[in-house]
């Protein structure tokens, strides 16, 4: 959601899955992932998990080179049009915008369970 109430589909950086002739709909973010690929090639180390454990861009750091974009296996990490700089989902520092945001309700946060 923009500033002015308004919603920027293109500008999200979560994407939707369509699967079975356009039946089915999956929101699609960041994996968060472990051994993060964009973390590890940025060459200006950029790239940095937080205290939480989020995958995160420091935009000041960021270089634009869009290394981390081509790596991503999931594609979720973009350019940003504006600042030309890398940009992902980062959870909203544990509060998705989109979650709120999000006008049916068909959105929510579930972290995966760990392996006991």
């Amino acid at each position: 959601m923009d500033l002015l109430g308004g919603y920027l589909p293109g500008r999200a950086r979560l994407t939707i899955q369509h699967s079975r002739e356009n039946l089915y709909h999956t929101p699609v973010v960041c994996n968060q992932c472990e051994n993060a690929y964009c973390m590890n090639v940025c060459p200006a180390k950029a790239i940095k998990r937080n205290d939480q454990g989020i995958v995160c861009i420091d935009e000041d750091r960021c270089i634009g080179c869009g290394t981390c974009v081509e790596y991503c296996p999931i594609e979720m990490v973009k350019m940003d049009p504006d600042t030309r700089k890398a940009v992902k989902c980062e959870l909203c520092h544990g509060e998705p915008l989109c979650v709120k945001a999000c006008p049916t309700g068909a959105l929510e946060l579930v972290f995966p369970r760990k392996n006991r």
